[in-house]
Parts: structure tokens; sequence; C-alpha cells
């Protein structure tokens, strides 16, 4: 209360618009929504589908906005499709950590996400993630899809290791690796209904060290109807190693 008995009036301080041509984007598995700056439209908060064509046309109301910058969440992968669109029409994208925005104090219960993204964004409160160049991305993939790959190979060893011991098949426990030439030759031939250890020795290489005879023993297996290696790994041709 001031001393002439007038309450003071305290006027609202705004932040200073950073990014004016700023939109913010919440995009789910389905929908997005999109928010622009209110002037721009009439409908300033419009809802997409996330088809292709939609998501173009989501960039063409954008670029009729004017809008230079766009503020959305990294969620899944759901944004990787609209990402690119939006950067291959000159749109800058600011990628942002779910973590971040709910660390930011003071939001609205009133508004959408995407409104909210859209405000922060305008007033230079978020930061963008790091997003490689587009070469970069596509040798991470690659990559990626091979480590993939080698982990599910790794695995398909495993189940026929598991395999030959309910058979009793020592195999593996005679020569280093059966995913190697002399291994896979003998799986495969055991697959095809070889059971004869004698002949199966005859497939292996001369540079393994066990003998024939050994390597004969540990192929002598308790084989039973249905708990063929096949049926056992499921596999019904071995990959290629």
């Amino acid at each position: 209360m001031a001393r002439n008995g007038k309450k003071k009036t305290q006027k609202q301080k705004s932040l200073p618009f950073i990014e004016p041509d700023a939109a913010g984007i919440d995009i789910g598995a389905t929908e997005i929504y999109v928010a622009v700056p209110e002037e721009r439209d009439i409908r300033p908060v419009r809802k997409f589908a996330t088809f292709t064509e939609d998501l173009h046309a989501l960039a063409d109301w954008l670029m009729a906005c004017s809008i230079k910058t766009v503020a959305m969440e990294s969620t899944g992968v759901y944004w990787i499709a609209l990402f690119q669109i939006l950067e291959s029409r000159g749109l800058e994208v600011c990628l942002v950590n779910a973590r971040h925005i709910k660390g930011v104090p003071g939001r609205k219960t009133d508004i959408q996400d995407c409104q909210w993204l859209q405000y922060l964004h305008t007033v230079g409160l978020l930061r963008g993630s790091f997003r490689p160049a587009q070469a970069v991305c596509t040798v991470r993939s690659i990559l990626r899809h091979r480590d993939n790959q080698l982990k599910s190979a790794s695995r398909q060893v495993l189940l026929m290791q598991k395999a030959l011991t309910q058979m009793n098949l020592q195999l593996h426990n005679v020569i280093s690796d059966i995913t190697g030439a002399s291994g896979l030759a003998i799986i495969e031939a055991i697959l095809r209904g070889e059971r004869e250890p004698s002949k199966l020795s005859c497939l292996c290489d001369a540079r393994i060290k066990a003998s024939r005879q050994t390597v004969a023993k540990s192929l002598v297996g308790d084989y039973r109807p249905g708990a063929s290696l096949q049926s056992a790994t499921g596999l019904g041709k071995l990959p290629a190693f």
C-alpha cells in the first residue's frame, strides 16, 4: 500500500521476442499439432495427420505463414520424417529434449503443448539438440544396423550351441568356431539328415587341430524326432556369417 492510500500497480514485464518467426510443433504417432504466432493466421493452431502428404501440407502452411524456425520435441522416431521435410524447405528446426522443456517454469495450463513450444522458442528459452549432417546420419544408420546384425548373429550362435548340447553333440567343444567353414559344413549336413559321425567328420578342414576321430566322437548325438537342430533353433536355413 502506498503512503497516499493508492495501490501500486505493477506492470507485467514480457520477455522480448528473439525469434518472432517461430512455430511450435507437438508430434504424436498419428496426429501433429502446430502453432504459429496469432497474427499470422486466423487459425494459429492446426492439426495434421502423420501421412507424408500431410507433412508436406504442414510445411506449406508454415511457409505461407512466413515461419523461419520451428521448435519440436525429439519424441521417439516420429520427428525424423518431419524434420527432414522441414529442413529441405529451408526452415531452421530446433530439436528439443523433452526434459529441458519440463524444467522451464511458469507454464500455463490453458494452452496446448505446441503453443507452449512456440512461445518458449519465440523468447529464446529453448536449446536445440545436436543433429549431424545428412551424410553423417546415413553413415551412422549403417553402422548401427551393422551392430544390430552382429548382435543378432551372436544370439543365433548361442541358440545353435544350445541345440547341439540338447542333442549331446559336442562339436562346439571340439572346434573353436562352429560358424567357421568346417562348423557350418557339418551343421548344414546334419540339417540335411546326415547322422553318420565318420562322414560328418570328413567335412572338417585339414587345419582343424582336433583329430578326425575326436571330431567323429563329438558328433555321436542323441537324436530324437522333433528335437533336431533345425526345430530347436527355428532355423530353416543357416545364416551366413
